[in-house]
């Protein structure tokens, strides 16, 4: 087996690798990493190609004998690199795996932008045939641009492939960032579009923790996953032929209510909340059919997410990685 890696230098390409090569299941797979601007340390079982996956010899040449396919190369709010990536990416390795004489499996990791994760609204949960409604913004663009490119070259040319749809991807002390009032707040929301900036230090200066309230006046709630649960998730998939030609939502068994956080850590760790009012919607990414097909169990949920994010103690040589905005 010899996997080619797109994004292998991420937060979940390096857990991806870390897990395949420390595990004698996957002793004899290979992996081939198509690298842009960062590098992986030398391992006899990991070879680098180096360029741009928007070029078609880059492409060709990272194919070369290559079994199983993951492409989650991605970019944010850049147009120009979004569609060079997603579209242009994309469709090179699309037309390399459908041309191989030894492609078997091709993966993509997408996320639940597809769907609006909080921004649109849904009446129920939102499932593998939920209608997509992606929000504002190139990035979301261009991951639904991935999940109907791929799903095209099933009925065009029945290549074998699946594509396993993530919502916000936490590891270790994430989570502890994402409810702060600071400057290391990681992700969203942008403070300064809810409260006033004589709020957000206030809040700050209390440690307090933000209670988010959604447009239908109860505590929000969003979904999240683990980076080792959708490892974990991937891995049930490779090679899998019940993935075959799937969708698959890769998520905590239930969304992360905010609430249910503020009282977590009131009772854990004594801290106050701030209730603040938002317009944003509470969804359920549901992940039966990962359950069922893929016989996967996440890991996490809301107690260990957060209890593990605040008790994670970074070592000096482990600074603090944004690899997206959120």
């Amino acid at each position: 087996m010899l996997v080619l890696v797109t994004g292998a230098t991420g937060k979940v390409g390096q857990t991806l690798l870390d897990r395949i090569l420390s595990d004698n299941k996957w002793a004899k797979a290979r992996i081939r990493a198509l690298c842009h601007n960062r590098g992986l340390p030398p391992h006899d079982r990991v070879e680098t190609v180096k360029g741009s996956i928007s070029d078609r010899d880059t492409v060709n040449a990272a194919m070369a004998g290559v079994t199983h396919v993951i492409h989650m190369a991605t970019v944010k709010e850049d147009p120009q690199q979004a569609m060079d990536v997603s579209v242009k990416g994309m469709f090179w390795l699309l037309e390399a795996f459908r041309t191989s004489a030894t492609a078997e499996q091709f993966m993509l990791i997408g996320g639940d932008c597809v769907v609006g994760h909080i921004i649109s609204e849904y009446d129920a949960p939102v499932t593998e045939e939920s209608p997509r409604k992606p929000y504002p913004g190139v990035y979301a663009l261009s991951k639904v641009i991935e999940e109907v490119m791929l799903e095209q070259y099933y009925i065009q040319y029945g290549i074998n492939g699946c594509c396993l749809r993530a919502p916000w991807i936490m590891e270790k002390d994430d989570f502890k960032h994402v409810l702060s009032f600071g400057d290391d707040q990681f992700g969203g929301p942008p403070w300064d579009g809810l409260i006033s900036a004589e709020q957000q230090a206030q809040y700050h200066a209390d440690s307090k923790v933000p209670l988010l309230i959604d447009a239908k006046s109860e505590t929000l709630k969003r979904n999240f996953v683990h980076v080792t649960d959708l490892v974990e998730a991937m891995l049930a998939a490779l090679g899998n032929p019940k993935a075959r030609q799937h969708l698959f939502n890769i998520a905590m068994n239930r969304p992360v209510d905010y609430g249910a956080v503020a009282q977590h850590l009131e009772q854990s760790h004594g801290l106050a909340s701030a209730r603040i009012q938002t317009p944003f919607h509470s969804n359920w990414l549901d992940n039966t059919k990962a359950r069922l097909l893929l016989e996967w169990e996440p890991k996490y949920d809301l107690q260990r997410l957060v209890s593990e994010a605040f008790a994670y103690q970074r070592a000096a040589n482990d600074p603090r990685k944004i690899w997206y905005a959120g």
